[in-house]
């Protein structure tokens, strides 16, 4: 079991960790998804890498101790929305970092409530203004499963309340001022080919 003062490590460094092209990519994931330090990012991949590892060690038994504990991992994958209820082992193995990182509590936070940017969203969940159900979770790397997912929302009196209804009066906004620049894109083209039709039979006649 080991000495409870001195805990397992819950992530593992990357192999090469001053490889540019990983430095690169990592980098990129952290701004994506607004991640504080590359621990958090270790600590998705360590994860992920764990659940390869059980699909990969349920491949290997046989078809009938198989069938009995595939769906105990399934099942626990599908109910935080990592896989679907029709995925199979090869599915599981397929799935990315970008996965498990889209199903902590800043995503969906950022996605649902449309802010700016992640390190918005963060520090939105961090300050305790978001509920999930009745209980506040200030934690950002919280993993959403998807019953829960439909009953986060803001706190009673919370400040951000005013943000949320600036952000989403912005974002109408945005919609409809491109869709007018569409339309008058789409008008444009319309008197321009209307103008070429006209002149093409004039030049017709000259040449005639």
């Amino acid at each position: 079991m080991g000495d409870p003062k001195y805990p397992r490590r819950l992530w593992r460094k990357p192999k090469r960790p001053l490889n540019y092209e990983l430095k690169m990519e990592e980098l990129k994931t952290l701004g994506t998804f607004g991640l504080k330090t590359k621990r958090e990012l270790w600590k998705a991949r360590t994860e992920l890498s764990r659940v390869r590892k059980q699909a990969r060690s349920l491949l290997a038994l046989r078809q009938e101790v198989r069938q009995e504990k595939e769906p105990i991992l399934m099942r626990s994958l599908t109910r935080i929305g990592l896989v679907n209820e029709n995925s199979t082992l090869d599915d599981v193995l397929n799935l990315k970092v970008i996965d498990l990182l889209s199903r902590r509590l800043q995503t969906v936070v950022l996605k649902k409530f449309n802010f700016k940017t992640p390190y918005q969203a963060r520090q939105a969940v961090t300050h305790g203004h978001i509920l999930i159900g009745d209980r506040v979770v200030n934690i950002p790397s919280y993993v959403v499963s998807v019953d829960e997912e439909k009953n986060i929302g803001i706190k009673s009196g919370s400040s951000l309340n005013d943000l949320i209804s600036k952000l989403e009066k912005e974002s109408v906004q945005e919609v409809t001022d491109e869709a007018e620049s569409n339309e008058q894109l789409a008008e444009t083209k319309a008197e321009n080919a209307e103008v070429k039709q006209v002149e093409n039979p004039s030049t017709e006649q000259s040449q005639g």
